[in-house]
């Protein structure tokens, strides 16, 4: 395995902070890769849905990478520029990882998934990569995984990761509506993988069911999970990754649920 971190900025930011990719590239031949944005609120990365995520990708035969993006006091376009610069990263140096890039799949959690959910639509957006010195195509998904995103600056939103994106608790900020992912759905976005849980608190699952709407709407193949139980942030059910004591008595197969739609897609 090619395990290595790589800077994604040729300087750190004003706040002294140097974003970075890990890869877990495996030996042998040319496969897929799954990009991982862990969430956090944009407040924090959270390991809980790093590492474990990319090793188990890996298990199941893809290449895999964890990007660790520009946070709170950061603000947007810094996340979505650090994510399009992971992808083209992967994509720079297929040939010498061995990776397909007609199969470049951004996996989000939280708001991870509103960052990969955000580089799905506003991809070849002019504005945000205005100093890009490469094709836009280059940081362009093939597919996306979602799980539990947040998605609205609506009704159902997770707030504290909007103030800590855009920098403002002002709701009427014109980047709360902008940022607010169900008004900004066109067919450019790659077919999507979706999970939630219908217990979900915190990020409720409208935020998904909303986005699946909307995908719907515009064309754009899906599959959609809701599991019945479970609090957020579930990651990979297991008791040292619950922040509370309560136990769960099954494991939720999404990422196996994932890996066939995956393999079902390519």
């Amino acid at each position: 395995m090619f395990n290595k971190k790589f800077n994604l900025l040729k300087e750190a930011t004003e706040y002294g902070f140097m974003p970075y990719m890990e890869t877990y590239i495996l030996d042998g031949k040319k496969r897929p890769i799954v990009v991982i944005f862990p969430g956090g609120g944009y407040g924090m990365v959270s390991e809980r849905e790093a590492e474990r995520i990319a090793m188990a990708y890996n298990a199941a035969g893809f290449h895999a990478a964890v990007v660790y993006y520009c946070v709170e006091p950061h603000t947007h376009p810094l996340p979505i520029q650090n994510a399009a610069n992971a992808v083209a990263m992967l994509r720079e140096n297929a040939e010498k990882w061995n990776i397909d890039t007609d199969k470049v799949i951004v996996c989000g959690f939280s708001a991870g998934g509103h960052l990969a959910a955000s580089l799905s639509a506003l991809w070849n957006d002019s504005e945000i990569f205005s100093e890009r010195e490469i094709e836009l195509a280059m940081h362009k998904p093939n597919a996306q995984i979602l799980s539990y995103p947040v998605i609205t600056s609506g009704e159902f939103a997770h707030k504290d990761s909007f103030k800590n994106l855009t920098g403002t608790d002002d709701e009427s900020n014109h980047l709360w509506s902008s940022l607010s992912l169900e008004r900004r759905i066109t067919d450019i976005i790659p077919p999507t993988f979706l999970w939630h849980t219908y217990e979900d608190i915190c990020v409720p699952v409208e935020n998904t069911l909303m986005y699946a709407a909307g995908l719907r709407r515009v064309g754009v193949p899906f599959e959609l999970h809701i599991f019945e139980k479970g609090e957020h942030g579930l990651s990979r059910v297991s008791d040292e990754l619950i922040w509370s004591k309560r136990k769960f008595e099954r494991e939720y197969p999404w990422l196996s649920l994932s890996v066939d739609w995956l393999n079902q897609l390519f």
